[in-house]
């Protein structure tokens, strides 16, 4: 049912969706495989959600914390939620490339993501700033501008949001012997439990008012946060939506990745999210499944927004 429903959102869109069990790491769809074990391509604004983790487990900002910026001020969740990029290169250039990066490999960004999945290949995370002439780690935290990611790298990442800080190696069973001897494998457990709930807030913004508000067009039953993507690459746009839900039945991860030209953005990869969730739902996928303990998202209002912060959202 999940795999159909992953490939009825995806319809004829190029590209790719994966939807990942975060309690364990199993990969329950991949849709156009190809393009999910491919090298990746530059994360766009996908990439703030690692930067604003470092920010917040450096203590650097909370939440909360108002940045000044030209013209106005903005927080956390406005910024993630408005896929800000003056904030994200803000906070870039204040924690410095090199905690930058190791806040990113930790989160396993260049690594392989998957556990023995034949065809994956690696993104990679430079091992320098890129140039100051080309924005420098600003723009490598704004847009991921050098940076090449994997579907399945962003999924296991938010897959550790969604279970507060457990980053497990992603496998994807195929056969009935092999779903039924099915044994996870923990990669690294990540200290951030306490900030998923400071991050969790902006994500749910921006399927509640801001990039990913789409969502809503097919699906408000549950609560679902995450994080747009949008930019390109010579021609070739690239469109991201990485989220996760939230269920008595427990939590779903998924990534949608789309490469193209012109309807290729990062509200279309959510909208098709909110699509997969209403076919899951008509379907009675939560309501067969037996219960599970899950935390409780705290309700989120929509900050109050400015002209000039908007105006600078423009990597979605």
């Amino acid at each position: 049912m999940v795999r159909q429903a992953a490939i009825d959102a995806l319809g004829d869109m190029n590209g790719t969706a994966v939807v990942i069990d975060p309690s364990n790491g199993r990969i329950l769809a991949m849709v156009n495989q190809k393009l999910a074990l491919s090298p990746g391509a530059e994360p766009c604004s996908t990439i703030k959600i690692t930067v604003a983790m470092a920010a917040l487990s450096e203590g650097i900002v909370t939440r909360d914390t108002m940045v000044k910026l030209p013209g106005f001020r903005m927080n956390m969740t406005q910024a993630l939620a408005r896929s800000n990029n003056l904030y994200f290169e803000e906070l870039g250039r204040e924690l410095g490339f090199d905690r930058v990066r190791h806040y990113a490999t930790m989160f396993g960004l260049g690594e392989l993501a998957g556990w023995h999945i034949q065809g994956e290949q690696l993104g990679k995370y430079p091992d320098h700033e890129i140039p100051a002439s080309e924005g420098g780690v600003g723009r490598m935290c704004s847009f991921g501008q050098g940076v090449s990611m994997t579907p399945l790298q962003l999924g296991a990442y938010v897959a550790a949001l969604a279970n507060g800080g457990t980053l497990y190696y992603l496998q994807h069973p195929t056969t009935p012997a092999e779903v039924a001897g099915f044994q996870p494998r923990i990669k690294r457990t990540l200290d951030i439990a306490k900030f998923v709930p400071e991050l969790q807030e902006g994500m749910a913004g921006a399927v509640q008012y801001g990039t990913a508000r789409r969502l809503r067009s097919s699906f408000t039953e549950l609560p679902v946060f995450g994080k747009t993507g949008t930019c390109s690459n010579e021609g070739t746009r690239f469109g991201w939506f990485a989220s996760f839900s939230q269920s008595p039945q427990g939590s779903l991860v998924t990534v949608f990745f789309l490469e193209g030209g012109r309807p290729t953005f990062g509200p279309r990869a959510a909208e098709l999210t909110g699509v997969f969730y209403r076919d899951l739902w008509d379907h009675n996928y939560f309501t067969n499944k037996p219960v599970q303990a899950t935390a409780t998202a705290a309700p989120v209002s929509e900050p109050v927004d400015t002209t000039a912060a908007t105006a600078q959202s423009a990597n979605q």
